[in-house]
């Protein structure tokens, strides 16, 4: 099969989302005008590192997943862009401050843990991380028999 014309992000696994960079420019135009399909690609492979994208996923719906990680890349994207390409121009949290006469900004990333700040820093991230939620608090299967780790 050497010689293949189908390059590899084109090729779709069963319960795996593929990233549309047509449709991830629709929802972010902004951030599309200074970040092309490559580079939004190589933010996705890096997206994925934050959200598993694979069939054991615990976000099972291919939409939202793709949805969630397209936030991810706009979220990688506006930390990676300047300003005035739409990014987040180097500022890290939230603007806690802000005064004109000799222009001066403060931001802090206030009471949040690590992660949330680390997502706190874009629009993206913190919608990221408010839709996540569910994922991050404890689950229950009952009925399912527990087993002791028993270490030889």
């Amino acid at each position: 099969m050497s010689g293949s014309s189908i390059p590899p992000a084109a090729v779709t696994v069963p319960g795996v989302a593929v990233f549309d960079y047509a449709a991830w420019s629709a929802l972010y135009p902004t951030l599309a005008q200074s970040v092309g399909a490559g580079q939004a690609q190589g933010y996705y492979d890096l997206a994925c590192l934050y959200l598993d994208n694979t069939p054991t996923s615990l976000v099972r719906d291919l939409d939202r997943r793709a949805a969630l990680l397209g936030l991810l890349v706009a979220h990688l994207a506006s930390l990676g862009l300047p300003q005035e390409q739409g990014g987040a121009g180097g500022l890290v949290g939230r603007v806690a401050q802000a005064t004109r006469g000799s222009v001066s900004v403060r931001t802090e990333f206030a009471t949040l843990s690590e992660r949330a700040a680390w997502f706190g820093q874009t629009q993206y991230g913190a919608s990221f991380w408010a839709a996540t939620r569910g994922l991050r608090q404890a689950r229950y299967v009952p009925g399912l028999p527990q087993r002791p780790a028993i270490w030889p």
